[in-house]
């Protein structure tokens, strides 16, 4: 369970991401319900910290804190040479089977200490090619927002931080409470792949320019037999146009965002309801427990059952 968190600031931090994980895990929210944290800001030696936007910060603890916390985040720094204490503190984490993120550039800082060694990860897409030069044994994926293997996890550039603290807490503390985290934080609850936008009903989705009444629609009629051939006669193109326009729009095909919304409300109804299995895959749209049980251990590595046993919300 998530319960504690430390944030280590280097030199020429980055104010925005940095802010990011003060908002998602350092805010108290519990007078909503919502989980509260123990939340450190961290630095090495109580030393101040020049952000690089011209002003210094001073954290308030030393590197201690990260040697207990369940998560370890670095934020987006400019340093080459990472002090040793730094390197040695996000090691010890990894040992100890904590999670430890890091958000954009500060994926460099996790290559510099050797977590990223024939690990998947990704950084700010302007940065991706230096990072897989510098660290070789990385493997650097340049087109997703986040990327998870095993207790590691980094993120794309800026904003991206958001969805990777938002799936943290999905995972550590299921959909519900993430849902309500974005929406307070006005948010998407979840997005996919590049810059492709999948939204989580009931949280209404970003605008898209011309399929937005579309995707309001499949949202409130996922138990409908959706095809490529009737969502586009609905905007009346042809399925080929329908197909590339919908792509461009969104960054996914139709079926893969189409599935990955019917996941999505079967993981809620899963957490939230006492329905069967096969009732929650009639009313998320596959049909069957069978195929609900296929796409949805190929998505998220475990059985509906499973993961109701794990994030069923308890009254």
């Amino acid at each position: 369970m998530l319960r504690s968190v430390a944030v280590i600031a280097l030199p020429e931090v980055a104010v925005f991401e940095l802010g990011v994980l003060c908002e998602l895990f350092g805010y108290d929210r519990t007078a909503e319900g919502l989980p509260g944290y123990d939340f450190h800001v961290c630095g090495v030696g109580g030393a101040p910290v020049r952000t690089h936007a011209g002003f210094s910060m001073t954290p308030e603890f030393d590197l201690t804190p990260a040697e207990t916390a369940d998560l370890v985040a670095i934020a987006p720094n400019d340093m080459r040479e990472v002090p040793s204490e730094v390197l040695d503190v996000l090691r010890r984490a990894h040992e100890r089977g904590a999670w430890v993120m890091s958000v954009c550039t500060g994926a460099f800082t996790l290559g510099e200490a050797g977590l990223l060694d024939d690990r998947r990860c990704t950084t700010h897409w302007r940065h991706t090619d230096d990072l897989a030069a510098r660290y070789p044994r990385a493997k650097v994926d340049p087109g997703v927002l986040y990327v998870v293997d095993d207790n590691i996890i980094t993120s794309a550039g800026t904003a991206a931080a958001i969805d990777c603290g938002i799936h943290l807490i999905r995972e550590e503390q299921g959909s519900a409470v993430a849902a309500q985290i974005a929406r307070r934080m006005v948010v998407p609850p979840h997005r996919d792949g590049g810059q492709a936008q999948f939204i989580q009903t009931p949280v209404p989705p970003i605008s898209c320019e011309t399929l937005q009444p579309l995707l309001n629609h499949v949202l409130e009629t996922l138990d409908h037999p959706h095809t490529v051939d009737t969502l586009a006669d609905l905007v009346h193109m042809a399925p080929r146009t329908f197909a590339r326009r919908f792509r461009s729009e969104t960054g996914a095909t139709p079926h893969d965002w189409l599935t990955a919304q019917r996941v999505l409300l079967a993981r809620r109804l899963l957490e939230d309801t006492d329905l069967g299995i096969d009732a929650i895959a009639a009313k998320a749209g596959f049909g069957s427990a069978q195929t609900l049980r296929h796409h949805f251990t190929q998505r998220l590595s475990t059985t509906p059952q499973g993961y109701r046993n794990t994030f069923k919300t308890k009254n």
